[in-house]
Protein backbone atom coordinates (compact mmCIF):
# COMPACT_ATOMS: atom_id res chain seq x y z
CA UNK A 1 0.00 0.00 0.00
CA UNK A 2 1.31 3.45 -0.86
CA UNK A 3 0.69 6.82 0.71
CA UNK A 4 0.94 10.31 -0.76
CA UNK A 5 1.79 13.48 1.15
CA UNK A 6 2.22 17.11 0.15
CA UNK A 7 4.89 19.22 1.82
CA UNK A 8 5.56 22.95 1.89
CA UNK A 9 9.26 23.49 1.22
CA UNK A 10 11.07 26.69 2.18
CA UNK A 11 14.48 27.78 0.96
CA UNK A 12 14.44 26.80 -2.72
CA UNK A 13 15.97 29.39 -5.04
CA UNK A 14 15.80 27.67 -8.44
CA UNK A 15 14.72 24.57 -10.31
CA UNK A 16 18.03 22.89 -9.41
CA UNK A 17 16.95 23.07 -5.77
CA UNK A 18 13.79 21.15 -6.67
CA UNK A 19 15.83 18.54 -8.53
CA UNK A 20 18.12 18.14 -5.51
CA UNK A 21 15.15 17.40 -3.26
CA UNK A 22 13.64 14.90 -5.71
CA UNK A 23 16.98 13.17 -6.15
CA UNK A 24 17.64 12.95 -2.43
CA UNK A 25 14.25 11.40 -1.75
CA UNK A 26 14.29 8.99 -4.68
CA UNK A 27 17.85 7.88 -3.88
CA UNK A 28 16.67 6.53 -0.51
CA UNK A 29 15.13 3.55 -2.30
CA UNK A 30 12.15 3.92 0.04
CA UNK A 31 10.32 6.66 -1.85
CA UNK A 32 8.36 5.64 -4.93
CA UNK A 33 8.28 9.12 -6.43
CA UNK A 34 8.96 12.73 -5.51
CA UNK A 35 7.84 15.74 -7.50
CA UNK A 36 8.96 19.16 -6.33
CA UNK A 37 7.55 22.34 -7.83
CA UNK A 38 9.93 25.24 -7.24
CA UNK A 39 7.38 27.93 -8.14
CA UNK A 40 4.72 26.52 -5.81
CA UNK A 41 7.29 25.66 -3.09
CA UNK A 42 5.70 22.22 -2.71
CA UNK A 43 6.77 18.58 -2.92
CA UNK A 44 4.44 15.65 -3.56
CA UNK A 45 5.86 12.37 -2.28
CA UNK A 46 4.50 8.87 -2.89
CA UNK A 47 5.98 6.25 -0.57
CA UNK A 48 5.41 2.97 1.24
CA UNK A 49 4.68 3.84 4.90
CA UNK A 50 6.14 0.47 5.94
CA UNK A 51 9.54 1.63 4.64
CA UNK A 52 9.70 5.34 5.53
CA UNK A 53 7.67 7.81 7.61
CA UNK A 54 6.70 11.39 6.77
CA UNK A 55 9.05 12.57 9.54
CA UNK A 56 11.94 10.72 7.90
CA UNK A 57 11.05 12.27 4.52
CA UNK A 58 11.10 15.74 6.08
CA UNK A 59 14.47 14.98 7.68
CA UNK A 60 15.91 13.88 4.31
CA UNK A 61 14.81 17.21 2.83
CA UNK A 62 16.52 19.02 5.71
CA UNK A 63 19.78 17.18 5.00
CA UNK A 64 19.96 18.91 1.60
CA UNK A 65 19.32 22.34 3.15
CA UNK A 66 15.58 23.00 2.99
CA UNK A 67 12.82 23.20 5.57
CA UNK A 68 9.68 21.18 4.93
CA UNK A 69 6.34 20.94 6.69
CA UNK A 70 3.46 18.59 6.09
CA UNK A 71 0.31 20.13 4.61
CA UNK A 72 -2.61 18.71 6.52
Amino acid sequence: MTQKIVLNVVGMHCSSCAMSIDGELEDTGRVISASTNYAAQKTIVTFDPDLITPAEIIERIRTVGYEATLIE
